[in-house]
């Protein structure tokens, strides 16, 4: 029997992958890149997309959480799927740096006390639900490229709190404490997932259809680990900035050395799934998970490039930025036909994919 749209709509719905929030957080990080390099009319266009695929998303999750609770909580036990949660954290704090570039401080502090209230709340919850519980298998056979969603979600929140420090008066020595702490605790947990997901590549199988998109927030991980030890040098003086401020510059610069070392590998792995395998290269909501390393490559360089004077660095995400407006807007047009055509072809009866 075919179904009706509202059939399609709900099957969606209850399929939706908690990570899609990372077509926020790409959308947001290229606009913030196009801001900065004077792009303005592209960097509105992205920015709209990203409130709008924020304010949807977390609609259509808000619903999926009424009308299908057991799907929510079998994400959460999933350690393949349950550390896309932390894309709701990640794309509520790029939305907001975007929106503080606008002239909106008010809705970045708001949506840096939501994201930063859900990190405390899930940052504890999913790893002892997802990877900590009674498994089948060992927590290091469960590890993949999602848990550095863990990463990024902390040191998106440190972004945050960095991005408000200088404009705060009573809250600035508040905002440096947490931008310093979430940066701190985003370094601690990157060494800690790189350590389960480099054993899971050693001890077991790893074939060509298991190199999902996420892998690549291996090197996003760390270059919002750059992009945030950027913004914490620069913050106006504060206590946190003083004692750590040189610290956090060195090792931001070593950072950016690593992911740019990581690239390589990370498309060689691609030409090996789809060139030597043919795996064929269809749209699936984890491409976001592409998409957002790279402009968070092209705007840590930019902004390291800046903050210490580096000028090939700063030329490499000038190159790199458009890279990755590049490969947004393909994969945008891809999700358009995708999403379209899931509601038009012709369908029987099952769970639609989202």
């Amino acid at each position: 029997m075919t179904l009706t749209t509202a059939q399609r709509l709900g099957q969606s719905v209850e399929a939706l992958t908690p990570g899609y929030f990372a077509l926020t957080m790409a959308s947001g990080i290229v606009s913030v890149g196009m801001e900065l390099e004077g792009f303005d009319v592209l960097s509105v266009l992205l920015l709209v997309i990203c409130a709008a695929s924020f304010v949807i998303l977390l609609a259509l999750t808000g619903w999926r959480a009424i009308r299908y609770p057991g799907a929510i909580r079998d994400d959460f036990m999933d350690p393949r799927r349950a550390f896309g949660f932390f894309t709701l954290v990640a794309g509520a704090d790029v939305l907001g740096v975007r929106l503080f570039m606008s002239g909106m401080p008010f809705f970045t502090t708001a949506l840096l006390v939501a994201a930063g209230a859900l990190f405390l709340v899930i940052g504890y919850v999913i790893p002892w639900t997802a990877a900590l519980s009674k498994q089948k298998r060992s927590v290091v056979a469960t590890a993949n490229g999602t848990w550095f969603i863990w990463v990024v979600a902390s040191q998106s929140i440190a972004i945050a709190a960095a991005t408000l420090e200088p404009r705060a008066d009573a809250a600035r020595s508040a905002l440096a404490l947490v931008a310093v702490v979430a940066w701190s605790v985003g370094v601690l947990l990157y060494g800690a997932t790189a350590v389960f997901v480099a054993l899971r590549l050693m001890l077991y199988r790893f074939g060509p259809d298991e190199f999902t998109p996420p892998y690549w927030v291996t090197m996003g991980a760390l270059a919002i680990t750059v992009l945030a030890g950027a913004r914490i040098v620069d913050m106006a003086e504060a206590p946190m900035v003083a004692a750590t401020g040189h610290l956090i510059a060195g090792l931001s610069v070593v950072f950016w050395g690593i992911a740019t070392w990581l690239i390589p590998p990370l498309l060689a792995a691609g030409l090996w799934r789809h060139v030597m395998h043919r795996l064929p290269l269809r749209y699936e909501p984890t491409l976001w998970s592409i998409i957002f390393p790279l402009g968070m490559y092209a705007v840590a360089s930019l902004s390291i490039g800046a903050t210490d004077t580096l000028p090939i660095v700063l030329w490499i995400g000038k190159v790199e930025l458009w890279v990755a407006f590049a490969a947004w807007a393909a994969t945008f047009v891809a999700m358009t036909y995708h999403v379209v055509r899931g509601f038009t072809a012709p369908r029987t009866e099952g769970v639609a994919e989202s």
